[in-house]
């Protein structure tokens, strides 16, 4: 289905150029949605520092500008370069303005410990090719699959009452001609943590100004499932916090901050 689908940046040499699929939400002007930001670091700092046997660890976006649709370039540069730990820090730009800046850390696999350690069992959804679309697609720069509570009825899940939970996969590339890895395609969608951890009944009131990723291992298939752990909010300020999963089991989580917004 991707590769039929127009991308979200189209590549010349060091310069994303954004097409109309990369317009976000909260501008009518157009304005460049996060999740492809977050996506573009993670595809950026991995073809540049990752190694086979490197784990993306944690990748961490601020983001501190609203861009619009001016071509895009990202700077990096190595903070830490150890035996088993490797640090990257990212600045994006967008028309040659500073708009958002990353933090990636790579951890080296190894043997893991015989003894066990307690964690909270993986969720009881069932995979994504189980669960029912919903009657219209809330967008068509990824496919959802909600996981509704029993005898809830609504268009899609960030309406949905009580702890939320859906499948989430990408339908777009991110880069024309530039496949997905695992990581740059969990690094795209990650960006959902905000809405369906803090959108009300009646739609979302808050844009996130970060969002950190943790893997313990690379997502298997293209469906990423989005579970909400908490929500928290006062004076205009939201925390949100999802467990995440693949068609295998728990992959890691993510977190954000979001201040409140009104739509323009």
């Amino acid at each position: 289905m991707a590769e039929t689908q127009e991308p979200f940046f189209h590549r010349e040499g060091n310069t994303y150029t954004p097409t109309l699929r990369a317009n976000g939400w909260w501008r009518p002007t157009g304005n460049l949605h996060a999740r492809v930001m977050i996506g573009l670091f993670a595809h950026v700092i991995e073809q540049q520092f990752g190694e086979p046997d490197l784990q993306p660890a944690r990748l961490t976006a601020d983001l501190y500008r609203l861009p619009d649709l001016a071509p895009i370039t990202v700077s990096t540069r190595i903070v830490r370069q150890g035996a088993r730990i490797k640090v990257i820090e990212a600045e994006l730009f967008s028309g040659g303005v500073s708009s958002a800046r990353a933090s990636c850390q790579l951890l080296r696999r190894s043997q893991q410990p015989e003894a066990s350690v307690w964690a909270q069992t993986g969720w009881d959804a069932a995979p994504p090719d189980q669960v029912a679309p919903p009657p219209k697609p809330f967008t068509d720069k990824w496919e959802m699959r909600p996981i509704l509570p029993p005898g809830a009825i609504v268009a899609n899940d960030l309406r949905a009452p009580g702890p939320r939970r859906t499948w989430l996969r990408e339908v777009r590339p991110l880069v024309g001609g530039e496949p997905y890895t695992p990581f740059s395609r969990v690094a795209t969608g990650v960006d959902y943590t905000s809405p369906i951890a803090n959108g009300s009944e009646t739609g979302l009131d808050f844009i996130n100004s970060d969002v950190t990723l943790y893997l313990h291992r690379q997502p298997v298939g293209e469906w990423i499932g989005y579970e909400v752990v908490d929500h928290q909010s006062a004076e205009g300020i939201a925390l949100g916090h999802c467990r995440l999963h693949d068609i295998e089991g728990p992959i890691g989580f993510s977190s954000c901050a979001a201040l409140a917004q009104r739509r323009q």
